[in-house]
């Protein structure tokens, strides 16, 4: 046989170590594959499923304070501008130098305030007002000027640099600086001044009029009005404090009045403005720009502008604008220390929603952590078994879950800066970081636990941890019944915030108990009818699918908790918000005197048949006319004589009107009177507290405001009453009928009340139809005449224009206590944290599911064998799964109305129901169960899904290859 070329030939000598070693080769063949890509490739579906919950769980952790952020900015914003221009700003105020007054010197005191500014708040430069005005005003002695009660009109001075953007000039032209005339009569030519057009034709002055005033000891000078200007928006900010510019104003003088008008005056008379009225004062109005300011910002923002009025800022201004009694005020401080409040009692609302995601967040990464563990079980231990160590085994995890969470939490985390942009990066970037580390070590841990050797169990540890909740979730409840869950002034507490979570955890821990117990006793309750499908799965429920061993060790606790968490904190701030609903429709119904309400200004009475024609309406229920007197008079008591409110009504709607509004509730046959009664005896009436405590017994008199009186007699005293629901108002209450009969004029009713859901437009559309063609203008209202003709007369408020009689509605009052931007984020950021959880519940549950898919595929496939129907086996995993989830449903709801009973009355409502409420959450079924059969309903439709479909492709599976375990 021929030896190859390749092969080696013996040694022919004696073997040395030398000789018998053989050269080193390069290892020939493939490297071995990467540890990581390996196993990411060999599970795709579960690779994707990890990626996928990270990045919702971090994309919401992210988003969560972002949210917050963004909604308190609003709220802060929002309140700040509805305070209107004056409170926002910063008032600067010096007097005006006794010689040196230029232009050039406001505006440098000017730019030294704006220098401080600029930190943690903003002035808005572009809306400054400063300049200087006279303090008193000169009366104006020319007689052809006009003199309402032979008193003369009133005129102050004013220089306002900024007043030409805000004006138009109608005729004449801009005062400048009056020329000097030589010698001795430094003062002698009249200061040129501009007014308004309106106030000119008030006062009687026109161009070229020269008004003089009653010299002073230094001789004043007379005016000139150089020019006429007009408004176009009197509602502009820039005139706040400037009322008497645009036009005229009317100053009462004892029960006779005067006219007030103000001028300008240009930059060159700024040195002799001094002389009108002895004194002059400069001023600085600086807006603070309310749309730049944080609320994360609050508390350092209100130190600085503390400073700034009255600190370390303001020596600092005095000293170097030279103005020693330069002074700062500004209403900002108390406005900020009422918004923080404000945010402080809507605080609890805004945390506990987030609290309960991030507590079910919680559970399902520690679940998807333990499942996982769980399904590479066998993997790990055979690592183990060869070599490996737990560290490294627990590094290459890590491995694995770096590359498949990190990239999915750095995408979540800018997805949620980019979609919330708010400047506060830090907190976001924290959250989503703690989640995403969670997310990370969820599976190594449990890794590392199930690698460990295992230790004797101890029969303590589970007892003593359920004490430890015990024990916090007591201490919980303590501390919110005895300060609240937002104490007053501070900051919510986060044990108090999470005492709802701690009741969900402590009704879970206590079900995981009973559960398996009363899931057992079904079991042998259907084990002893016929069937299989109902012990079966009722026995696979108590025992706990999917767990190791013979006997197994009972179903999951982490689904339940998931399930109860989720339901107790939505049932519980479901609670909330139908107390804030609740609470909110009383005081507008007590605002308005029922669901709907016309009124009638002065003396005026309704027009005939609208009050008839208004309960006619579609979805009126009750209709309540009556007559209302504010100036009658009530005569016996012990202070002789005293103002009360009179109203004449008819007592059995009116009854049920206070009934339903829960305000002075009584009996209408307290008012009725015998048909035998003489016609002088006393007329029974319902007297106010108000009344009662003016003192006094027996029979009364009142008096009503058109003349008359009627004698009566108490029925009763009661403590509201909607026409007149203050709780000081002295009112008096008369039956209709005797009481029309004895006082003119209450025939025709001048206010009339509705309950029911009445259309206010339609109810405003009856109105405007009642009114006669001449009064329907918009043009000429009697309450616009009435109001023109005396200062003191009421005006028609914020109803619409074409409106002579104001229609109100408890669903626009409704609306307007709702408005507040601070309600509106804390209750989408509610039903938005409710959502979150709710679908981690049921991510949680379908977790389980996947986990026992293979186990119950197998099951099914030898039960198909034996003659088992595809509808039996999804009965079989209904009734397998849904005990569980009926229980969660059923503990979470009584464990939320138990969190409702126990800390709801702790909880102050006022701030989101928009208006002063008692302390306390109403306990009311219907919220709870709506969160806990909703939820229950959710989890049974996936189940059913899940088992519809996956469940079949796996018993195909099963039947085709056999059983491999």
């Amino acid at each position: 046989m021929t030896t190859p070329p390749s092969a080696t030939p013996p040694p022919s000598g004696p073997r040395t170590p030398s000789a018998t070693r053989p050269p080193a080769a390069p290892r020939s063949g493939p490297r071995p594959a990467p540890w990581v890509r390996t196993r990411l490739r060999a599970a795709p579906l579960g690779t994707l499923l990890a990626a996928a919950l990270a990045f919702v769980a971090v994309l919401l952790a992210a988003a969560l304070p972002r949210a917050q952020d963004r909604g308190a900015d609003q709220a802060l914003r929002s309140f700040l501008n509805d305070s209107g221009s004056t409170r926002t700003s910063l008032q600067a105020t010096a007097p005006a130098p006794a010689s040196g007054q230029s232009a050039q010197a406001l505006d440098q005191t000017l730019k030294s305030l704006l220098a401080r500014t600029g930190n943690t708040f903003h002035v808005e430069a572009e809306k400054v007002v400063h300049g200087t005005r006279t303090n008193k005003r000169q009366p104006l002695l020319n007689p052809e000027l006009s003199r309402p009660h032979r008193l003369p009109p009133e005129m102050s001075l004013l220089y306002v640099p900024q007043a030409q953007d805000h004006v138009k000039l109608e005729e004449g032209r801009w005062p400048t600086g009056t020329p000097r005339t030589a010698g001795g009569a430094a003062y002698a030519p009249p200061l040129q001044v501009a007014l308004s057009r309106r106030a000119a034709e008030t006062i009687g002055a026109r161009v070229g009029s020269v008004l003089a005033s009653a010299p002073l000891v230094d001789g004043t000078p007379s005016v000139e009005v150089v020019g006429l200007f007009s408004v176009p928006d009197e509602a502009d900010d820039f005139w706040v404090g400037l009322d008497c510019l645009p036009r005229a104003c009317k100053k009462a003088v004892g029960e006779s009045y005067l006219w007030e008008a103000d001028a300008l005056i240009g930059a060159g008379d700024l040195d002799r403005m001094d002389l009108w009225g002895h004194d002059a004062q400069d001023f600085w109005r600086l807006p603070v720009d309310v749309d730049r300011l944080r609320a994360d910002r609050l508390d350092a923002t209100r130190k600085e502008i503390a400073s700034y009025v009255a600190g370390p800022t303001a020596a600092a201004l005095s000293f170097e604008t030279r103005r020693e009694r330069l002074r700062t005020t500004s209403w900002l401080p108390e406005l900020f220390e009422q918004a923080h409040e404000r945010r402080q009692a809507a605080a609890p609302l805004a945390l506990i929603g987030p609290a309960g995601v991030g507590g079910v967040a919680f559970v399902v990464l520690c679940l998807a952590g333990a499942l996982a563990a769980d399904r590479r079980d066998a993997e790990l231990r055979l690592l183990l078994a060869r070599g490996g160590s737990r560290s490294a085994i627990v590094g290459r995890l890590l491995g694995e879950g770096a590359v498949t969470v990190l990239p999915a939490a750095a995408a979540a985390t800018a997805l949620a800066v980019l979609l919330l942009p708010t400047p506060r990066l830090a907190p976001a970037l924290l959250s989503a970081a703690t989640v995403a580390l969670f997310a990370l070590l969820a599976f190594p841990v449990r890794a590392a636990v199930l690698l460990t050797p295992a230790r004797p169990a101890g029969r303590w540890r589970r007892p003593v941890a359920e004490l430890l909740v015990l024990a916090a979730t007591t201490a919980a409840v303590v501390e919110v019944r005895r300060r609240g869950v937002a104490p007053a002034g501070s900051d919510p507490d986060p044990l108090l915030v999470a005492s709802p979570l701690l009741l969900a955890l402590c009704g879970a821990l206590l079900l995981a108990r009973v559960q398996p117990v009363v899931t057992g006793w079904f079991a042998r309750v259907a084990g002893r009818r016929s069937g299989l499908v109902g012990f079966l799965g009722l026995a696979r429920a108590a025992r706990g699918s999917g767990a190791r061993g013979a006997g197994g060790s009972g179903p999951s606790v982490l689904p339940m908790v998931a399930l109860l968490l989720a339901i107790t904190t939505g049932g519980f701030g479901a609670a909330v918000l139908q107390s804030v609903e609740s609470n909110r429709l009383g005081v507008a119904r007590l605002t308005v005197g029922g669901d709907a309400a016309i009124s009638a200004f002065g003396k005026a009475n309704l027009p005939d048949g609208l009050a008839k024609a208004a309960g006619e309406l579609p979805g009126v229920r009750t209709s309540v006319p009556l007559w209302i007197d504010h100036d009658s008079a009530l005569v016996g008591t012990v202070q002789r004589s005293s103002q009360v409110n009179l109203i004449v009504v008819e007592p059995a709607a009116y009854a049920e009107l206070s009934r339903v509004l829960g305000c002075g509730s009584f009996d209408p046959a307290l008012l009725a009177t015998a048909g035998g009664e003489s016609a002088d005896a006393p007329v029974p009436a319902l007297f106010s507290a108000g009344v009662a405590r003016l003192g006094g017994s027996g029979t009364f008199t009142v008096q009503p405001g058109n003349g008359g009186e009627v004698r009566v007699r108490g029925a009763a005293v009661i403590d509201c009453t909607p026409a007149v629901p203050a709780a000081d108002a002295a009112t008096v209450v008369l039956p209709a009928g005797r009481a029309t009969a004895l006082i003119g004029g209450s025939d025709s009713p001048n206010r009339w009340f509705g309950l029911g859901p009445v259309d206010g437009d339609r109810l405003r559309a009856l109105v405007r139809s009642a009114l006669p063609p001449e009064s329907a203008t918009p043009s000429a209202t009697p309450a616009d005449a009435a109001a023109s003709a005396s200062p003191a007369a009421p005006t028609p408020g914020a109803q619409p224009a074409d409106e002579v009689y104001p229609v109100r509605t408890s669903a626009d009052a409704v609306a307007e206590l709702g408005a507040d931007p601070l309600q509106r984020s804390a209750e989408r950021l509610f039903w938005a944290s409710v959502a979150g959880a709710a679908g981690f519940a049921l991510l949680a549950v379908l977790l389980t599911l996947m986990r026992t898919v293979p186990e119950r595929a197998a099951l099914l496939a030898r039960l198909r064998t034996m003659g088992l129907r595809r509808r039996q086996g999804v009965a079989l995993i209904l009734a397998e799964t849904l005990p569980q989830t009926l229980a969660a449903a059923l503990g979470g709801a009584l464990v939320a109305g138990a969190a409702v009973a126990l800390l709801g009355p702790a909880m102050d409502l006022s701030t989101l129901v928009g208006a002063s409420v008692p302390t306390g959450v109403r306990l009311t079924a219907g919220p709870v169960l709506t969160q806990a059969l909703g939820l229950a309903a959710l989890v049974a439709a996936a189940v059913l899904v899940e088992a519809a479909t996956s469940g079949r492709r796996q018993i195909t599976t099963e039947l085709r290859a056999g059983d491999q375990r």
